[in-house]
């Protein structure tokens, strides 16, 4: 897809994704990588009313040359794109489940959530780091953002929300539905002698769909 295709699918998904209630007010932030730069959404703007020609542009050295001044969570896109080469898109939500998941104690120590559903882990992959917690906005957590992203596709950020990334704009964003659907069953279940995939089943799931 060209830059302007790009910046369409993003107002699509977006206001898709707002009114599924997966982003509120001006929570939540995109980015798309570009030949020559990235496409961000802009600093307090919803993902329901997102305009295409308004929409960041940052050149490959992420300084902002065009539209709106982009979102303060920039360096969290750096921190992923730049450690996943592959990735062409990351989207940071603070959807309802995946965030709650985020806000219960211990789950830096384990999986937050289990392998409960073949589709979590070809989406979001065997790891699920949770990263501690920040204050919103704080860049200090590049660095250790940009670890995590070496190891493992989606993050979760303490108290915070999911940040996914995916081969393309598309794939990241069913790979954060995903995962709030993943969040969701971990919830309802918590506390259930649930049926969790197997280690055997996993690597099977990983080897078929990767």
């Amino acid at each position: 897809m060209n830059e302007s295709e790009l910046r369409g699918l993003l107002v699509e998904l977006g206001a898709s994704l707002f009114a599924r209630g997966f982003s509120v007010g001006s929570a939540g932030n995109i980015s798309v990588r570009l030949p020559d730069g990235y496409l961000m959404t802009p600093t307090n703007s919803s993902l329901g009313r997102l305009q295409a020609e308004r929409i960041s542009k940052l050149d490959l050295g992420w300084n902002h040359v065009g539209g709106d001044k982009p979102s303060k969570e920039v360096f969290m896109h750096r921190a992923v794109l730049d450690a996943r080469p592959e990735a062409g898109a990351v989207v940071h939500l603070h959807s309802t489940h995946a965030t709650a998941i985020a806000c219960l104690a211990g789950t830096e120590d384990a999986g937050p959530i289990p392998p409960l559903t073949p589709y979590f882990v070809m989406r979001v992959g065997r790891r699920l780091p949770v990263i501690r917690y920040y204050r919103p906005g704080d860049a200090a957590m590049e660095q250790e953002i940009h670890a995590a992203a070496k190891q493992a596709r989606a993050m979760l950020l303490a108290n915070h929300g999911p940040v996914v990334s995916g081969k393309s704009l598309t794939d990241a964003v069913y790979a954060a539905e995903e995962l709030e659907e993943a969040a969701k069953l971990a919830l309802l279940l918590r506390g259930q002698s649930a049926r969790e995939l197997t280690q055997e089943q996993v690597e099977d799931l990983l080897r078929t769909f990767s």
